[in-house]
């Protein structure tokens, strides 16, 4: 997700100690996900436990190479000012809002399975050369979420244990996150992409709902079973295209919800 500032925005100062240890966040992420992926490879007790780390620590760094997509894209069309918040460190603790961008979506991820888009990055959209620069910065965040879909359908072909059930589970995630950052709906990607080319008035009344429509998207797809099946069922679609068994996937859900 994206969030574009009209104006200009002031730059914090970085401090070395933090910024250091900002550094090691991802790489121990990765690190900690690379273990439970060799864990749930070799089957080693309790399989749910590793499955569900790997999930959840795969899932996060997604989260992070997803605003990283953004922040890079802006960089390159002419904000200059992500780099000085420290979004192209893929530190986690720099994006926008921890809480909304990693720790409810984690949470409610857990407990009900559903990818929810996180928070943002802030992208000050005047200095961007163009509209179509402020589309793309917003469509590639899904687009890294396709990717990570498509490789993890790959990586997870023919292996057939706990590690590609896993991997199989994560892939049909990514899926899930592309289609549901892909909706018009004011706050999300998909409306960040068509938002430039809509007029001043329709942008200016939209901006007060935009912080409650996400919200009032994910109480849809908790309350109406139908609209998360649909979600899912598109996902689902484009999983297969891409190669992967939606057995694979589904045993991987339930590893994943060990404690079920």
């Amino acid at each position: 997700m994206t969030y574009n500032l009209a104006g200009k925005g002031s730059h914090p100062r970085p401090v070395w100690g933090r910024a250091a240890a900002g550094r090691l966040i991802f790489p121990g992420l990765v690190i900690l996900t690379a273990g439970a992926a060799l864990a749930a490879g070799q089957s080693v007790s309790p399989i749910g436990l590793w499955v569900f780390v790997l999930v959840l620590g795969g899932w996060v760094i997604s989260l992070c190479l997803h605003e990283f997509g953004h922040a890079f894209l802006a960089h390159s069309g002419g904000d200059t000012s992500v780099r000085a918040r420290g979004y192209l460190t893929l530190n986690p603790l720099k994006y926008t809002n921890t809480a909304m961008t990693f720790v409810i979506p984690v949470v409610i991820l857990a407990i009900g399975g559903i990818p929810l888009p996180g928070g943002a990055v802030l992208i000050e959209s005047h200095r961007l050369r163009s509209k179509a620069w402020q589309s793309t910065v917003s469509l590639v965040g899904p687009c890294v979420n396709l990717i990570l879909g498509v490789l993890l359908t790959i990586a997870a072909h023919g292996v057939n244990n706990p590690l590609g059930y896993g991997l199989s589970f994560l892939a049909l995630l990514q899926f899930v996150t592309a289609i549901l950052n892909l909706l018009p709906v004011p706050g999300l990607d998909g409306f960040g992409v068509i938002s430039p080319y809509l007029s001043e008035k329709t942008r200016a009344a939209l901006r007060p709902i935009t912080p409650w429509a996400p919200l009032l998207l994910i109480v849809i797809l908790f309350s109406v079973p139908q609209a998360a099946s649909v979600l899912f069922d598109a996902a689902g679609w484009l999983y297969h295209l891409c190669g992967g068994e939606q057995w694979a996937a589904a045993y991987g859900q339930n590893l994943f919800r060990f404690w079920r």
